[in-house]
C-alpha cells in the first residue's frame, strides 16, 4: 500500500495530460511540494493498513489511541484525555460513550470531585486492547518495512515538529 501511494506522489509536477490513456501520467502542479499532500497519502496508507489489522476487533485509529492513554493513567479525568488526544469536549464525549457501550471503559466518580470522571480499562477492555496492541505491532512493522529503524526515529521527530505544540510527554 506504501508503495502505491509513493508512487502516486511521484507523479509529475507538471502540466496535467491530456487524453484518455490509462497509461498517462498526470501532473499534480503544487501538489507535489506540499508537506501536508505527502502527509494525507502517508495517513490514507496507514490508516487503510490499520483497518486491515483491527477491522475484526471494530478499533478505529481513534478509539485505539483513547485505549491505549486510559490505560496507561487509570484515573485519568476526562479532560485530561482530551487533552493528552488533542481532541474537544465534544469529539471525546461520543467516542467514549461508544467504548463505554462496548463495556471497554467505565467511568467513576472521581473521589476527591465527584463532579467529574476517572476512567478505568475495564477486563473486557484490558482483553480487547492487549489484542490490538500485537495487531498494531505489526501494523507498525508493516508500514515502517522501508524504513530503518534511524529513518523511522527522524520521521516522528520530523512529524512531531509539524504539530502544534510538539510532541506532548
Amino acid at each position: 500500500m506504501i508503495t502505491t501511494v509513493r508512487r502516486r506522489a511521484r507523479a509529475t509536477a507538471g502540466p496535467t495530460a491530456r487524453g484518455d490513456g490509462a497509461g498517462a501520467t498526470v501532473g499534480l502542479g503544487m501538489l507535489a511540494e506540499l508537506i501536508g499532500y505527502h502527509v494525507r497519502l502517508a495517513q490514507m496508507a496507514v490508516f487503510a493498513d490499520f483497518e486491515r489489522a483491527l477491522g475484526a476487533l471494530s478499533l478505529s485509529p481513534g478509539l485505539f489511541g483513547l485505549l491505549v492513554i486510559v490505560e496507561a493513567n487509570p484515573g485519568l479525568r476526562q479532560t485530561q484525555l482530551a487533552d493528552a488526544a488533542r481532541l474537544d469536549r465534544s469529539t471525546l464525549v461520543p467516542a467514549l460513550d461508544k467504548l463505554e457501550s462496548r463495556d471497554l471503559v467505565e467511568r467513576r466518580a472521581a473521589p476527591d470531585d465527584r463532579r467529574s470522571n476517572g476512567l478505568f480499562l475495564t477486563a473486557q477492555g484490558a482483553t480487547l486492547l492487549a489484542q490490538a496492541k500485537r495487531a498494531v505491532r505489526a501494523h507498525e512493522k508493516r508500514i515502517a518495512a522501508e524504513l530503518g529503524e534511524g529513518d523511522r526515529a527522524t520521521l516522528i521527530e520530523l512529524l512531531d515538529r509539524l504539530a502544534p505544540g510538539g510532541r506532548r510527554p
